[in-house]
């Protein structure tokens, strides 16, 4: 039972900052300006419930996509590291989550959990790398089961935040979440460096 409590509690807090509920809020705030309040709930639900369904197919599926295209789990590590570094490295400088084109495509959209909320904002390639890395370095039904819980709680609280949370961008403001944003972006760099170093260390030359 410890053991999956620690797999648990390692692949969430691995997840969390990579998907920048933060960031995440601010623009689901921003995409959703003109939405009933019963229409933002809605989307935000459903944003959750395809995160959970994006992640939990790859926790699944990670150790067979790593077996088809002859993968090794360093690989994996340094190759994610270098993603959510990147992303990471992006959210410490100002810049658009999304260009002008799919900013204004998403404004007109009637449903926009799938893309942009879930793909590629919450559950993007930083996201989902990990996740592939995590099935491989967990390959255990404890460890499969352990790795999903957490990310069907990580989803849960996406859905949640993006329900109920609106509000709080229009009290932190544009220099608030900004400022929560580089934070985030700060620990998701070290994350990045991090996932590379150990890449590096465990791969066998």
């Amino acid at each position: 039972m410890s053991t999956f409590i620690t797999i648990f509690a390692t692949s969430l807090l691995a997840l969390f900052p990579i998907a920048n509920p933060a960031g995440a809020l601010a623009a689901y705030a921003g995409l959703t300006g003109d939405f009933a309040p019963h229409e933002v709930r809605r989307q935000g639900l459903r944003t959750g419930i395809n995160v959970g369904i994006i992640l939990v197919s790859f926790a699944i599926l990670g150790s067979l996509i790593l077996d088809v295209f002859g993968l090794s789990l360093p690989a994996i590590q340094i190759a994610g590291g270098f993603v959510v570094a990147n992303s990471g490295l992006g959210m410490l400088s100002p810049k658009r989550q999304l260009s002008q084109e799919e900013n204004d495509h998403a404004r007109i959209k009637k449903d926009i959990s799938f893309t942009p909320m879930a793909l590629p904002l919450v559950a993007g390639p930083g996201a989902i790398g990990e996740v592939i890395g995590l099935s491989a370095r967990y390959p255990g039904l404890e460890g499969r089961g352990a790795l999903i819980l957490a990310i069907v709680l990580l989803a849960v609280i996406i859905s949640a935040l993006l329900m109920w949370g609106t509000p709080i961008v229009d009290r932190l403001g544009p220099t608030g979440i900004g400022a929560l944003v580089r934070v985030i972006g700060f620990l998701i760099l070290c994350i990045g460096v991090e996932l590379m170093i150990h890449g590096i260390t465990t791969l066998k030359l």
